[in-house]
């Protein structure tokens, strides 16, 4: 051993590295029994064992809290725009209420129908832009979503990620939320790099 200094750390470290990973792998195989049957399936010993590799350095991990936090300001600040939406919508309909209004109180009795059917073609044409503006912000709020699942697929496929890939298949979809649940179900438990706690 003194002819090759620091081969016993190596050693010890390589040591260290295989039970940390026989400790993940172990963690991961008890959380995969709390599964569906259907996923348990589609999480072979391999994968396990690929996701606990990619789990050793704890990076992983800092990687999918990040991810976490970003997908809630993404998720808060849809909301957010979505309830401005709303707002305006309900100040818009007030304003109309109120100008339908003032105008039947100014109008000739004998010119109160022709108001009103010109009022309710209005406030139809209002209520139709309002739903056209909210399906349209819908629709951007799927596919500002639909980009941060991609995102997230991807920063997780590059970082070694197991069963990590962009896809819109929703079979898979399910088996990376269950992946990213495990994930998160180890981080809670404190079986990050370090924690000797499983």
């Amino acid at each position: 051993m003194e002819r090759y200094p620091g081969a016993f750390e190596e050693a010890t470290d390589g040591a260290r590295q295989q039970e940390r990973h026989y400790q993940l792998l172990s963690a991961l195989q008890s959380l995969v029994k709390e599964l569906p049957s259907s996923f348990q399936q589609r999480l072979s010993y391999t994968t396990l064992s690929d996701l606990a590799l990619a789990l050793l350095d704890g990076t992983v991990f800092e990687i999918v809290q990040g991810l976490l936090e970003i997908q809630h300001l993404t998720e808060k600040s849809l909301y957010n725009q979505r309830l401005r939406l709303q707002s305006d919508h309900r100040v818009l309909r007030q304003a109309l209420r109120q100008k339908h209004e003032a105008a039947q109180q100014t109008c000739r009795p004998h010119n109160l129908s022709v108001l009103q059917a010109a009022q309710q073609r209005e406030l139809e044409a209002v209520e139709h832009r309002i739903r056209e503006e909210q399906r349209t912000m819908d629709e951007k709020i799927v596919l500002e979503l639909d980009r941060k699942v991609a995102d997230q697929q991807s920063t997780l496929e590059k970082a070694g990620v197991a069963g990590f890939y962009v896809t819109t298949n929703p079979q898979e979809l399910t088996l990376q939320m269950n992946l990213l649940e495990l994930i998160r179900k180890l981080q809670q438990r404190g079986c990050q790099v370090g924690k000797g706690t499983l």
